[in-house]
């Protein structure tokens, strides 16, 4: 008999506790034998460069599965890391139904939310046609495309947060304690993970590299503003106008950290 295998996709930026009740859920419904979580290194409907690295998110993943109430059956996958980018759930399926097919029974569970652009993905009508598909309830999403061909989840665990609104507590230093797991928020602590200097960090490492994409020195030039260095965010912006002249954002910046300079620092020395 094939083990039965769920699918859970996502960035899971970061993975929190809603993630992995509904795991848990999954395997207490007896849904599949196992869970497994699809972390995607590039979703074609975010922007990379917003995204936490890849390998950041699994050990995050990695950590809330083994805290879990059956670590055994629910673990993270890199699966997606090994293949073409950006990542088409078309293309993970057809790359695991071809290497594990003939042990494993594939389904997928999503939420409301995804489900609401799912006719904007790769086949989908494919992945309707040949795969069992599982919908649980997202605030403010209610189940309208393709409702007969799913099955609605309306018991499934409900979580008031996202992955968004982890991101910002964290940023703004705030307790997140009760949003993800120890490990995952000792680890978000530790390593500054979304903090304004963390984030300095991060986009420095990448233009150092080379990597001179005008979104970096964007993003860069505003964790330099939030830390009121305003001699670095400017030369940022400056380099982003340069790079793009016909970047709006990056002018629109440089012009409001050049008018605060002037108000601010407007006397005899600083003219």
């Amino acid at each position: 008999m094939k083990k039965r295998m769920l699918l859970y996709f996502g960035s899971f930026d970061p993975i929190h506790r809603g993630h992995i009740s509904l795991a848990e859920y999954a395997i207490e419904r007896d849904l599949a034998d196992e869970v497994a979580l699809i972390i995607s290194p590039q979703n074609p409907f975010k922007a990379e460069l917003l995204q936490t690295p890849e390998y950041t998110r699994y050990e995050m993943a990695e950590m809330a599965c083994k805290e879990s109430r059956f670590p055994e059956r629910i673990k993270p996958s890199v699966v997606e890391f090994v293949l073409e980018k950006p990542s088409y759930t078309i293309n993970t399926l057809d790359y695991l139904k071809e290497n594990h097919g003939a042990d494993m029974e594939f389904s997928i569970i999503t939420g409301t939310d995804i489900w609401a652009r799912f006719d904007e993905w790769k086949e989908y009508e494919r992945i309707l046609a040949e795969y069992k598909i599982y919908v649980y309830p997202r605030k403010g999403y209610e189940l309208e495309k393709f409702a007969d061909r799913v099955t609605l989840l309306n018991d499934a665990p409900f979580v008031e947060f996202s992955s968004t609104e982890v991101r910002e507590k964290a940023e703004r230093g705030e307790d997140i304690s009760a949003m993800v797991s120890p490990s995952v928020a000792e680890y978000i602590v530790k390593n500054q993970l979304w903090t304004p200097a963390g984030r300095i960090v991060r986009y420095t490492s990448l233009i150092e590299s080379g990597d001179e994409r005008v979104e970096l020195f964007i993003e860069r030039g505003k964790c330099y503003f939030q830390h009121n260095e305003w001699g670095k965010a400017i030369n940022d912006f400056k380099r982003a106008m340069a790079l793009a002249p016909e970047s709006e954002e990056a002018k629109q910046l440089h012009d409001m950290v050049y008018e605060i300079l002037s108000f601010r620092y407007k006397d005899i020395y600083n003219p």
